[in-house]
């Protein structure tokens, strides 16, 4: 299709109703924080992060063997402390000096060792996490191009984009980060824990008397977390909603005098998000202290029955032993503490995350069609059968409706706002489903054509042009990528785009600024029409297409549109009466209903609704 219906508005969660010109249109608030799936959520992280299987399994071999050299530190400390000995006849002290350097030498070869695999550690890291949410920006930018339109409609557009750039980032910092911290933190505490039996199984029964109390109080703080991590996501993509908004309706913000009411309104987002972020780094910083405040206090618990153990003479303890139990009682604390410091980060990553999953696992645009058409034989017959439709369920937009278009047909639909003309074009590209009732192209229903072909046997030129950052060749080329140059100029001939396009400094190859910002409105049209020309389809739709430029320009791309719609059906929803004079049948809507339908003298000769509107139009010009 040569250019896709995309609307800037959007629409809220509980209402679906139509704004303006019949599109879909939005005010819509952020809902309040839901529940979280946490287990989910790391599922699907977890099958993400083993894509890249090599990979992962060189990190955890790599934190496997800095774990194995961090517990092996404490252990030659202790044998390097019990070199010294008092000597019981004397009294004095004695050293084993060549076992001490030797234990020396071995944790100097220790740290050397592990400050090497721990820097390959971190580039392995680095590269897993890269891998990781490249594929995941991969899948989440494919899954948008397959989204139903009326997803794109009923959600900000700041917070899709906030998804792509911002929780991606944040899982990307997590991944990197606190994957390393939680594997080593796993093969730290099961390897402590292990040495502490083996030293000491009474020292160890005195260390776990605090793991009771570091549960209790990690889950209390977890619940109050939760809900700040969630809510500040959400807040996140609310306020770069807003931005965008503001970027591009800046001229209606600056026209209508609104920008001390856009920067109130973004205030208080940015105030509350603010407030949310203060109270969300505040509980996440306090899990930290609070854990270590528990282990410096099972460290004195250790130190008072370790010379408990030493002044009885109690299993073979020693001033070496004490200080291992020490050490490896302080690793492991450490990784519950290494959890708690890295839980805020990973509350963060993991509400990014599911936002992220929530669009991915939106079911994508239903596409049963399976009968293959020629494109390039479709006549362009339509007929609309007892048609109804509504964006919210019991609040119907089309009524039964019945209409008839003949090949090569050139048909105007008009009517009040609101009254379903352009409802009538999203359902025939198939942008919505009908709810009941069926529309046929060429006697088939299309629900049973590809939407692919369906689309590109129908062109569309819309009120508000869609223009990419481009060159104007490519853009006009859009509408048909295999065309040639001189096929690209034939069209922009008949749109009679080529009179400016000429006087620009690089002709056919200037490039135009995002959304074709560095023309003027009624220029965008002309080079969408050319688009539209050169697409060559059997089926054209002209949305309030020549609304936007002046009557001389006007007139002369009315006189293109005539020869581009010979042989073609046509469909043209207009305001603008005087456009639509020519046309083969004119159809009224009202209320979602045909009032009537006729030729221009026709209806005016009813002197019914149709006249009412002519008259309407045209009372200031009588006047």
């Amino acid at each position: 299709m040569a250019e896709q219906n995309k609307d800037t508005r959007e629409l809220p969660k509980i209402d679906l109703r139509p704004a303006g010109r019949g599109g879909p249109g939005m005010n819509a608030r952020m809902n309040a924080e839901k529940p979280k799936n946490t287990l989910k959520t790391l599922s699907h992280v977890l099958k993400y992060i083993g894509s890249s299987r090599y990979i992962l399994i060189m990190l955890i071999l790599f934190t496997l063997l800095i774990t194995a050299i961090d517990l092996v530190g404490p252990m030659m400390q202790q044998k390097a402390i019990d070199t010294f000995r008092i000597d019981e006849t004397t009294g004095g002290l004695s050293v084993n000096l060549s076992q001490l350097l030797g234990y020396l030498l071995i944790l100097g070869i220790i740290a050397l060792v592990g400050a090497v695999f721990t820097w390959i550690q971190g580039r392995v890291s680095a590269k897993l996490s890269m891998n990781t949410v490249y594929v995941m920006r991969e899948e989440l930018f494919a899954k948008i191009s397959r989204l139903p339109i009326g997803y794109t409609d009923s959600h900000k557009h700041g917070d899709i984009m906030s998804r792509m750039t911002n929780d991606v980032e944040n899982l990307s910092t997590a991944v990197s980060q606190s994957l390393t911290s939680l594997l080593s933190a796993v093969l730290t505490l099961v390897g402590a824990f292990s040495m502490m039996l083996y030293y000491s199984p009474v020292m160890t029964l005195v260390a776990v008397v605090t793991i009771p109390l570091t549960v209790f109080v990690s889950s209390m703080l977890a619940k109050f977390m939760r809900k700040y991590f969630t809510r500040r996501q959400r807040l996140l993509g609310q306020l770069n909603g807003q931005v965008e908004e503001m970027v591009t309706g800046y001229k209606t913000v600056v026209a209508y005098g609104k920008e001390p009411e856009a920067i109130e309104n973004f205030g208080k987002v940015s105030e509350e998000f603010r407030s949310c972020s203060i109270s969300a780094r505040v509980w996440g910083s306090i899990m930290g202290p609070v854990m270590n405040f528990i282990g410096n206090f099972q460290y004195v618990l250790l130190a008072a029955a370790g010379g408990y153990l030493i002044l009885t003479g109690k299993a073979g303890m020693t001033p070496g032993k004490i200080q291992a139990m020490l050490q490896y009682s302080k690793k492991f604390t450490h990784p519950i503490n290494m959890i708690a410091s890295q839980y805020s980060s990973i509350l963060t990553a993991l509400a990014g995350a599911e936002r992220i999953f929530a669009i991915l696992d939106t079911p994508d645009e239903i596409d049963e069609g399976k009968k293959k058409i020629d494109i390039s034989s479709v006549r362009g017959e339509i007929r609309f059968e007892h048609v109804d439709f509504g964006y919210v369920p019991g609040e119907p937009v089309l009524r039964d409706l019945d209409l008839s278009v003949g090949a090569g047909q050139k048909v105007a639909i008009v009517g009040a706002t609101g009254s379903g003309k352009t409802t009538i074009v999203n359902l025939l590209t198939r942008f919505y489903e009908v709810d009941s009732g069926r529309i046929t192209v060429d006697g088939m229903d299309i629900t049973e054509i590809p939407k692919k072909e369906l689309r590109q046997s129908i062109a569309i030129v819309l009120q508000d042009t869609v223009l990419f950052n481009d060159t104007i060749e490519k853009i006009i080329k859009y509408g048909n990528l295999r065309a040639t140059d001189s096929q690209m100029r034939a069209a922009a001939h008949t749109a009679r785009a080529d009179s400016f396009i000429d006087r620009l400094p690089d002709g056919y190859r200037s490039e135009l600024s995002e959304a074709g910002g560095n023309l003027s409105q009624g220029q965008r049209q002309l080079l969408s029409i050319a688009r539209a020309v050169l697409a060559d389809p059997r089926i054209l739709i002209l949305d309030e297409a020549t609304s936007s430029v002046d009557t001389r320009t006007e007139m002369h791309i009315q006189q293109a549109m005539v020869a581009l719609m010979q042989g073609r059906t046509s469909l043209i929803i207009a305001h603008r009466l005087s456009t639509i004079r020519d046309a083969d049948k004119i159809v009224v809507l009202r209320d979602g209903k045909i009032a009537e339908t006729g030729s221009h003298e026709e209806l005016l000769a009813k002197k019914g609704e149709y006249f009412k509107l002519y008259s309407s139009q045209f009372a200031g010009i009588a006047t």
